[in-house]
C-alpha cells in the first residue's frame, strides 16, 4: 500500500489528517517539532499547516524560519510520496529559499507542488515550496531539489 493509499483511508475518519500527520512524525521525527497536520496529499500538491506558538518563535516573536522550512521539507515530502512512480526512489539533494515577509500571524499553511511528469530516472527534480501566513503573505519561498533514482532489485 502506498503512502498516499493510507492518507486517503485515514482522511475518511473524524481527526485522520491530524492522526496521519501524527504517523508521519513518528517515521521522520524532526517534523514533530512544529506539530504539523497534513491538509491535503495528492500528486503534484500537498498542504501542511502548523500553529505559530512559542516553541517555533525567534527572538523577534515571528515564526522562525527553519522551523517555516521544517513544515516546507515536510510538504515536500508528501507530494513526492504521492507523485512518484513505484519503481523509483527520491531523496532530498538542497533546499534554497527566500524570506520576503515576516510570518507574526497564527497560521502558517506550507505549500509543495510539482510537475509529475518530472520523475525520471537519475534525475533532480525541482519541488516549489511556498509558505503563507493567515492573510495570504508569502513569508518564504524557494525551491527544494529532489534526486531521483530506480528502487534497487529486491
Amino acid at each position: 500500500m502506498s503512502l498516499l493509499d493510507l492518507y486517503n483511508k485515514f482522511r475518511q475518519y473524524p481527526l485522520g489528517n491530524r492522526l496521519f500527520s501524527r504517523l508521519v512524525c513518528f517515521k521522520a521525527p524532526y517534523f514533530g517539532t512544529v506539530s504539523p497536520t497534513l491538509q491535503s496529499m495528492e500528486p503534484g500538491r500537498a498542504v501542511v499547516i502548523f500553529k505559530r506558538r512559542r516553541g517555533v518563535q525567534n527572538h523577534i516573536g515571528t515564526v522562525h524560519v527553519i522551523a517555516i522550512c521544517n513544515a516546507l521539507e515536510m510538504a515536500m515530502g508528501m507530494v513526492a510520496e504521492a507523485t512518484i512512480p513505484s519503481h523509483l526512489r527520491w531523496l532530498p539533494k538542497g533546499m534554497s529559499v527566500q524570506y520576503p515577509a515576516k510570518s507574526k500571524t497564527h497560521w502558517i499553511t506550507a505549500v509543495a507542488t510539482v510537475e509529475p511528469a518530472a520523475f525520471q530516472a537519475d534525475c533532480e527534480v525541482p519541488v516549489t515550496v511556498t509558505a503563507t501566513r493567515d492573510d495570504g503573505t508569502v513569508v518564504v519561498e524557494g525551491t527544494i531539489t529532489l534526486w531521483v533514482t530506480a528502487k534497487p532489485p529486491r
